[in-house]
């Protein structure tokens, strides 16, 4: 399970011709269907999606934490190439990721271990997956990767109350979408906040579940938390239209926003913001997964002012004048029309 092989890269770095044929002939195959065997544990499998940047890292930290506390075990699994969904678990410090340490091990002829890719604290295990280097492979198929090596690591024996799976929601298709279109996962959660792009991820995460359910899939979402909320509405009315529950709505408050920007934990037990997490922590493992209703691109901007989004904008045929900048004589059609006999 190695990054896109580099042939420039190889040449220079040392390998013997017969360590560039092997890497060349692995980058050259497909990887194989990833597994989903049953869980033997009964474990909660839960996928959240978002927008990027919009507080999944910040809300899976605390909210593992907090789940940990309580006396779950709890396993957080990292899912976005950018690798920083345990930045905030464990001080700002960069974990080591499976894709990056299983291609390391694997030159140098040795087997990944689990001491090698995951970490702990408090209560809390987690790990990252990782992805290519820029320019230098598919993120969806990093994913692939990826959840090839766990089930390699024993993904399926171990021993947890929940997994939570932090994917990035503005691509829901190949790896990203693996969860939702292969029943990997019981339910899925989407985070997002009262602004139109958020929301539009999270309405096309919800257009997935429903797609796939329709082939037979039975993923669900468990439902919406709300990040930086500011009080007007929009994404608890987007919820209630897509019929999907309003697990936490978390304010756009400047302590949390100072100390998660020094890598703090805010869901702990006894602190200022301990109950929202105890309450989030609760409702998503109680929340069953439901079919949502996804809302068309009109619908969706109608639960915005119109002065705010530009939707009451009449849309403006242009002619072959405006694209050609000047007044030309229609071409004449090419078109052969026979005469009857």
């Amino acid at each position: 399970m190695s990054a896109p092989f580099d042939e420039n890269r190889a040449s220079g770095s040392g390998w013997s011709d017969d360590m560039r044929k092997s890497l060349q002939e692995e980058a050259s195959h497909e990887p194989a269907s990833v597994p989903s065997g049953e869980v033997k544990k009964e474990t909660q499998i839960i996928a959240i999606y978002g927008k990027g940047g919009i507080g999944k890292s910040f809300t899976l930290a605390n909210l593992s934490y907090m789940m940990a506390q309580q006396g779950k075990k709890v396993l957080l699994i990292g899912c976005d190439p950018k690798s920083d969904t345990t930045s905030l678990l464990f001080g700002g410090r960069a974990c080591p990721t499976i894709i990056d340490t299983s291609t390391k091990r694997k030159l140098s002829g040795e087997e990944v271990t689990i001491s090698d890719v995951c970490f702990k604290r408090d209560g809390v295990f987690a790990m990252e997956l990782g992805g290519p280097e820029v320019g230098r492979g598919c993120g969806g198929r990093g994913i692939i990767h990826g959840f090839e090596l766990l089930e390699k690591l024993g993904f399926h024996d171990w021993d947890f109350d929940y997994v939570l799976l932090d994917f990035l929601g503005d691509v829901v298709c190949g790896g990203f979408g693996l969860p939702i279109a292969r029943d990997m996962c019981q339910k899925v959660i989407v985070v997002a906040s009262n602004d139109l792009q958020s929301l539009y991820v999270a309405n096309n995460v919800c257009s997935a579940v429903e797609y796939f359910r329709k082939l037979g899939g039975n993923v669900g979402v468990a439902g919406m938390v709300v990040n930086k909320d500011d009080g007007t509405g929009e994404a608890k009315a987007f919820a209630e239209a897509a019929g999907i529950p309003l697990l936490s709505a978390i304010p756009a408050d400047d302590d949390i926003r100072r100390k998660s920007a020094n890598y703090q934990i805010v869901g702990r037990p006894g602190d200022r913001w301990g109950p929202m997490f105890e309450e989030l922590a609760k409702n998503v493992g109680e929340a069953p997964p439901v079919r949502p209703a996804p809302l068309s691109q009109d619908e969706l901007l109608g639960l915005f002012s119109a002065s705010e989004t530009g939707a009451d904008y009449q849309l403006q045929p242009a002619t072959d004048a405006d694209l050609r900048g000047k007044d030309v004589a229609t071409p004449k059609s090419l078109e052969i029309v026979y005469e009857e006999i």
